[in-house]
């Protein structure tokens, strides 16, 4: 282990590496849940369920081996829907089988981040961000991973016939309260210094949402989207289905609608590419994994395990595999090298074989941690010289407050750059723009134009 993870190096250990590696996946159990669900739509749905679990297992080995980070990888949010809903069920409705060309597109993606990768054009990027916007990107995913928590435990909801676009939840229901137990309990344990302190809030509060659920507290209703607690081992093994996903691809179609395939591909490689600089620069920020300059050492590595993955997930029928975010959960429990995302991995293998029991844990059970880890993330903020260049200071301070308020991590990076950028020119400081944000803030442009024109 020490010879391929440099765990002495890192100051951490084995035991240390491994509760991380689990506090990671149950953070993100939830997608092999989710995925099918929203794919499912247009595909088999227990064929994306054993080819999500496959190819974020795949991808976290890589990230794992090849660039020795504790970051697990597997179909992006956000990317599913646009997969699911934007392409197969509007933009290709008219099309027999729609999902093997939107999957011919992720494979597509995943080829060209691979060229990109080994040219290091991706690492360029990701490196050539200035400082202060990768502390707004660290924050603002803080607060964006705090907001999914809190949405996922119902703390926060959408309120309907409000004029509030956002409103506190019922404090007396069981998600709500059991997850602010579960939120206390972590804070508690982490100050007695605790080893696995966010893994035991969240076992210890889907035990307490078993309780509840007994007793009548947490009610089932499953048409309103409430499941219960419990595995339920009922259908067997969901280990079917993958040959009706895997290797489905439909180039004969994109030969004669080249344009129109285009288009769908760049809006797949413009979302991942960012999403990822994003997760990684926050993740890696918080691992205490950037350099003096504020560079990822072997950046070129992560990104192409990434590549790899959408690429392997393309081939077995899921959509773009890219870094996830609840990787800072396992960062916060001490994970630093591989070995955490090599644990990682392993849980996403035995999830092909327990998957009743992962795929209860519910959603207010991952929400502390969640919480938590914004909460640790925010910290980046303290980095930003707030009397310093304005550009400086209005760039991190948009990444920190449009990721959260867009939903969206790629949103909040073109936000920060593309006024970054503006406000160098415009105070007479283009010097300090290098040529890599020069790309970038093309790269944005081009998003903007299409975005006003619908694309």
């Amino acid at each position: 282990m020490e010879k391929i993870f440099h765990l002495k190096e890192r100051g951490t250990d084995v035991k240390t590496e491994v509760i991380a590696g689990i506090t990671t996946f149950l953070t993100m159990a939830y997608i092999l849940a989710v995925n099918p669900n929203i794919l499912g739509t247009v595909m088999d749905r227990s064929g994306v369920f054993v080819a999500t679990a496959i190819a974020s297992a795949v991808a976290t080995f890589v990230m794992a081996f090849l660039a020795n980070y504790p970051i697990a990888l597997s179909a992006g949010l956000g990317l599913n829907a646009y997969f699911a809903y934007t392409v197969c069920l509007n933009e290709l409705a008219d099309v027999e089988n729609p999902f093997t060309i939107a999957l011919t597109a992720v494979f597509v993606e995943g080829i060209i981040f691979i060229i990109l990768s080994l040219f290091k054009a991706r690492e360029a990027i990701l490196n050539g961000i200035p400082q202060s916007l990768k502390s707004g990107i660290s924050a603002g995913i803080g607060l964006f991973v705090a907001f999914i928590g809190l949405k996922g435990a119902g703390i926060v909801i959408n309120p309907d016939g409000l004029a509030t676009p956002l409103d506190l939840g019922d404090l007396g229901s069981a998600p709500v309260a059991l997850a602010i137990i579960g939120f206390v309990l972590i804070l508690v344990l982490t100050h007695f210094k605790v080893k696995g302190a966010v893994l035991i809030g969240i076992i210890a509060t889907w035990v307490l949402g078993m309780v509840a659920e007994k007793t009548g507290w947490y009610v089932v209703d499953v048409e309103a989207g409430v499941y219960s607690v419990f595995p339920d081992f009922s259908q067997g093994l969901q280990l079917s289905g993958i040959e009706n996903t895997a290797f489905h691809f439909n180039f004969e179609w994109v030969g004669s609608h080249i344009i129109q395939f285009i288009a769908i591909v760049f809006a797949f490689l413009y979302v991942d590419l960012f999403d990822t600089i994003g997760t990684v620069v926050g993740v890696a920020d918080k691992a205490g994994l950037l350099d003096k300059d504020g560079k990822l050492p072997r950046g070129g590595r992560v990104l192409m395990a990434d590549a790899i993955g959408t690429t392997v997930g393309a081939c077995l029928g899921t959509s773009t595999v890219t870094s996830f975010v609840e990787s800072s959960a396992g960062v916060a429990e001490g994970g630093k090298t591989g070995l955490t995302a090599f644990t990682t991995g392993c849980m996403f293998v035995l999830a092909l074989f327990l998957a009743p029991v992962f795929l209860a844990i519910p959603s207010f059970a991952t929400a502390p941690a969640l919480i938590y880890v914004g909460m640790l993330m925010l910290k980046s903020i303290t980095k930003i010289n707030f009397d310093g260049d304005i550009a400086d200071v209005v760039g991190a301070y948009l990444a920190v407050i449009m990721m959260p308020f867009s939903y969206s991590i790629a949103t909040g990076i073109m936000f920060a750059v593309v006024v970054w950028t503006l406000i160098k020119i415009f105070t007479g400081k283009i010097k300090d723009i290098k040529p890599v944000m020069w790309v970038i803030f093309a790269l944005f442009a081009v998003r903007i134009v299409t975005l006003i024109a619908g694309g």
